[in-house]
This record gives C-alpha cells, sequence and structure tokens, in this order.
C-alpha cells in the first residue's frame, strides 16, 4: 500500500486561500536550515515570518514540496525557497487565526487548529507543561449592522 501525500500543504494553501479572500493578510512562520533560501539577515533565533499576502510576493508558488516566490527586503527583490517541512505555521497577521504544525511531526499531522501553538514533542511528565496561551481580548462590539 502506498503512503498517503501529507495534508500540511493543502492545509497551507486552503488557509492562505482563506486569509486572501476575508483581506487578512496570510503570514508564515519557517524554521530557517541550509535548505531554506531567505534573507538571513532577517532570521532571528533560526525562524523567519514571512508575508505571502498577493501584493507583497510576486509569483508565489505553493507546491506540495515547497513554497516559492519573490519578495522585496528592505526594496531588494529576492528569489524565497522554503521547503514544506519547514512551515512551522500559516496564520492571519489581523487575528491570529490560522494552524500550527509541531516540528519535526509526521508528514499530515502534528497540527493544532485555531491560535498559533506547537507542542513539544520531547517533552516527558517531569517536565514543565508549556504556558497557558493567553486570551485575546473580547472584541469591543460587532461591527455588523442589520439591514431590513
Amino acid at each position: 500500500m502506498t503512503q498517503a501525500t501529507s495534508t500540511k500543504p493543502y492545509l497551507i494553501r486552503a488557509l492562505h486561500e482563506w486569509c486572501v479572500d476575508n483581506n487578512f493578510t496570510p503570514y508564515i512562520s519557517v524554521r530557517v536550515d541550509e535548505r531554506t533560501r531567505v534573507p538571513m539577515q532577517h532570521v532571528s533565533k533560526g525562524q523567519i515570518v514571512l508575508n505571502i499576502a498577493p501584493y507583497a510576493t510576486g509569483g508565489l508558488q505553493i507546491s506540495n514540496d515547497e513554497i516559492t516566490c519573490q519578495a522585496r527586503f528592505s526594496g531588494v527583490a529576492q528569489s524565497l525557497y522554503v521547503p514544506i517541512a519547514n512551515v512551522l505555521a500559516i496564520y492571519a497577521r489581523e487575528n491570529g487565526q490560522g494552524m500550527a504544525f509541531e516540528e519535526g511531526a509526521v508528514a499530515g499531522s502534528g497540527m493544532e487548529l485555531g491560535g498559533i501553538s506547537a507542542a513539544d514533542s520531547d517533552a516527558s511528565p517531569t517536565d514543565t507543561p508549556p504556558p497557558e496561551p493567553e486570551t485575546p481580548a473580547p472584541a469591543k462590539g460587532s461591527h455588523l449592522r442589520r439591514i431590513k
């Protein structure tokens, strides 16, 4: 029996489309390694956050194996290459909604819906539990109006 294709690239494409359809800014959090091609001066603690909105990229391609595009950093156009395996999360900048993927998780598993949090797969019962995620402040009234 053949192994099924990972769901991760499909989920990334779907959440990217959802962000764009709702006028949100899709961001991806990426683990940077020797295979990743991003501007290293913007990498912090081995990670980078990239804006992959249509207005911020050129020629964006999200395949089952990689994300490629052109983007400007400090006014200089650069080609970016991100292996799908290195994507840690995709989320909307405006509200943080999206999905996080566990680092090193088996393809197609180890993800969390909603907020951005990846579990530590090496944690043992004696380790300190991760901090509770922050609860967003309640919305200040609805922006929707009833029209009769």
